[in-house]
């Protein structure tokens, strides 16, 4: 994305002289993004989906490259490349001074919203991981995105609950532990300003949310996140089957 500086899309796509096709790059992400991940559509299908929006930039396939390679067993935590981009479209169009994270993992997610922040805008990112956050804190100085984010290590919700009162965020992403969904959002939407937007990851959980012989703890986590949301009038809502579902709130 051009906002990320240094990290053109150019660095990515093929030149006149590079024999591969804009088909072959798409390939390279889409290999590293788990076969589950978007929910009912074919591989030939996702692919094209992705091809026909913003590319996935240098920034991403570095992060998911190196996600791979030193945390291959939970790889597919990582956001798809068009849920990378949906994320820094919806930043853009919310116009965001400060945003909230809760559960970083190793930085793509983070990356897509700080490059779409406002000039002068910032990130808090709340983790609890060192070894993985480090990822992410690599690839924040290589974009130049260092200076908008602050990573704050500790239990997210302490972190939340000591920031002001006051409705001062335009944007929150939730992608952590589900059982603490309900106590996330709830921390967030009180500080979210009238307007602002509230991102939620997995909330159709591989579809294991409809399958009745599924009482696996997590599984019924996101179920009492998915109804405790619906039921909340202080925001509009609407769940998408992007990634492995995301639910966004506008704050009314």
């Amino acid at each position: 994305m051009s906002s990320i500086p240094n990290n053109p899309v150019a660095a990515i796509l093929p030149t006149p002289a590079d024999p591969r096709t804009i088909g072959d790059v798409l390939g390279s992400v889409l290999a590293m993004a788990a076969p589950d991940r978007a929910l009912g559509l074919s591989p030939e299908l996702y692919e094209y989906l992705v091809a026909h929006g913003t590319p996935p930039d240098a920034v991403y396939e570095a992060i998911r490259a190196d996600t791979l390679a030193e945390a291959p067993d939970a790889a597919g935590m990582q956001i798809g490349p068009e849920q990378y981009a949906l994320m820094t479209l919806l930043v853009r169009l919310v116009g965001v001074d400060l945003a909230v994270e809760v559960g970083t993992f190793t930085g793509s997610s983070s990356v897509a919203i700080a490059s779409g922040l406002r000039p002068g805008g910032r990130l808090i990112c709340c983790d609890v991981s060192d070894e993985w956050t480090r990822i992410a804190r690599r690839h924040w100085r290589a974009a130049g995105l260092e200076d908008r984010i602050e990573l704050r290590l500790g239990p997210a919700l302490d972190t939340l609950r000591a920031l002001p009162d006051e409705p001062l965020v335009d944007f929150a992403f939730i992608d952590a532990d589900k059982a603490g969904y309900v106590d996330y959002y709830e921390a967030l939407v009180p500080r979210l300003r009238p307007g602002g937007l509230l991102l939620v990851d997995n909330v159709l959980w591989k579809g294991r949310v409809v399958d009745p012989d599924d009482h696996d703890e997590r599984t019924e986590a996101i179920r009492r996140f998915n109804a405790h949301a619906r039921a909340d009038e202080r925001v509009d809502r609407v769940m998408l089957p992007v990634g492995d579902g995301l639910t966004l709130c506008r704050k009314r």
